[in-house]
């Protein structure tokens, strides 16, 4: 029996777990200050909390992720006090290579217009690699890194759509996904809710995700009030506006221009919600981020089928005549045996077994199972998995609903004779009330 294994891995930080050098210190700025998970420390006049090299020529930092990753985003946080030359124009450079200590590995992007304390975010597009370099490529100069964080994945956020309770002046919630943590004057750039009870902002996501990390951004100018203290809140419902979703966490904490990680451990859902509760209060966010991985599930099917040839021998061109049949519906998913066919065998009355010979020409009676791993899709109302069964003539897809009503959606494989027969189970409830369940 062939069995299918998923590893699903969930989005954090990769740095966290990684190792980084640099070229040179400065004083006691070494290199592991830019991966200890604190972009800004509470003395704006000292970085203690940043890595920085010595004055010299081709500064670099290197970080060692100890494993190959595809990687899709890098964040770089800046100095609080200025000195924001020893950050822009350094290369994100991502590969497997040593060579030159890692730096002639290919280019992610080039960092520029960094303002103090700001934190950027650049678009990898999966590269893969084991080491992340950043280096300032024939400059003299220092090399200051208050953060750099690696993820692999992208931020959700930018994919959702946003709304809130209501808006304060201009200061909608789109601003809050707009990939800008700090503007260059206050605060243009954050989504602000009017004075009133119970102030919420909900992201959409369009699809279910396992949610690993919410990131939360303050604003650069006071009022931290209007960020502390929010509840973030994941999960399916809408239910009082999906305020009444399980929570991730409680945000506390934060200073101007602050932006912190919050760890949700892989809560499913399609909201993700900030509200302030049981206070009056505006609700600012300057930069909400959510990072994740699509939810997905196994659907297990045992079928019956009759067949002239040897099941098992055709078992390759059956698998591939279902695959090519849910292509035309779905692109991410795998399909896998989980018992090849074999003949379809009944108890005698003395406790033996017995084969079970289909009459006319030559055909046999043979059972096996598949299993379906694929992400759960709810972008609209009628929308429902897909997965197939196999009906007297050919293989045919049906539709099962999850959550929601649909209609059958029929598609007959290219090679009818090879197989024919009926679904016996499915862990999910079929609309088509004359498939066989036992």
């Amino acid at each position: 029996m062939d069995k299918l294994i998923h590893l699903i891995l969930l989005s954090e930080n990769l740095a966290i777990k990684g190792q980084a050098t640099q070229s040179s210190t400065y004083l006691i700025w070494s290199a592991p200050h830019a991966i200890d998970g604190v972009r800004h420390g509470p003395d704006p006049d000292t970085v203690t909390y940043c890595s920085a090299t010595g004055y010299e020529i081709s500064p670099w930092w290197r970080l060692d992720l100890l494993d190959v990753y595809n990687i899709n985003t890098v964040l770089i946080t800046a100095r609080s006090d200025g000195a924001l030359d020893q950050t822009n124009g350094a290369e994100i450079r991502i590969g497997n290579s040593l060579e030159n200590n890692g730096n002639k590995n290919p280019i992610c992007a080039v960092t520029s217009d960094f303002q103090t304390s700001q934190t950027l975010t650049y678009s990898c597009h999966g590269m893969e690699g084991r080491y992340v370099n950043v280096v300032m490529t024939g400059r003299t100069s220092h090399l200051a890194l208050c953060e750099v964080e690696v993820y692999d994945a992208d931020n959700l956020a930018f994919n959702g759509t946003v709304t809130q309770s209501s808006i304060y002046f201009g200061h909608g919630a789109q601003f809050a996904v707009d990939g800008i943590r700090y503007g260059s004057h206050s605060p243009p750039y954050c989504s602000i809710t009017s004075f009133e009870s119970n102030p919420w902002l909900r992201l959409d996501l369009v699809n279910i995700y396992d949610i690993s990390t919410v990131i939360i951004t303050s604003r650069s100018d006071g009022y931290l009030d209007q960020t502390n203290g929010a509840e973030i809140r994941i999960g399916n419902s809408l239910e009082n506006n999906g305020n009444d979703n399980p929570i991730c966490a409680v945000v506390s904490g934060l200073l101007a221009r602050h932006t912190v990680s919050f760890s949700c451990h892989g809560m499913e859902g399609r909201y993700v919600n900030v509200i302030i509760p049981g206070r009056t209060s505006h609700l600012t966010l300057c930069e909400v981020e959510v990072y994740g991985k699509r939810h997905r599930k196994t659907f297990f099917l045992r079928l019956k089928f009759s067949s002239s040839v040897d099941g098992a021998a055709e078992s390759n061109s059956i698998l591939h005549q279902l695959q090519s049949a849910l292509a035309s519906h779905i692109s991410d998913f795998n399909l896998s045996w989980t018992q090849l066919p074999e003949k379809e065998e009944e108890p005698e009355e003395d406790g033996g077994r017995k084969c079970v010979v289909q009459p006319g020409n030559g055909s046999k009676t043979l059972r096996t199972g598949l299993s379906l791993n694929m992400p759960l899709f709810f972008a609209t109302p009628s929308q429902s998995v897909i997965v197939w069964v196999i009906n007297s003539n050919n293989i045919t897809l049906n539709a099962y609903a999850m959550s929601q009503t649909t209609g059958i959606s029929d598609i007959p494989t290219s090679n009818p004779e090879i197989m024919s027969g009926t679904a016996l189970k499915s862990d999910m409830e079929p609309l088509n009330s004359q498939i066989e369940q036992p």
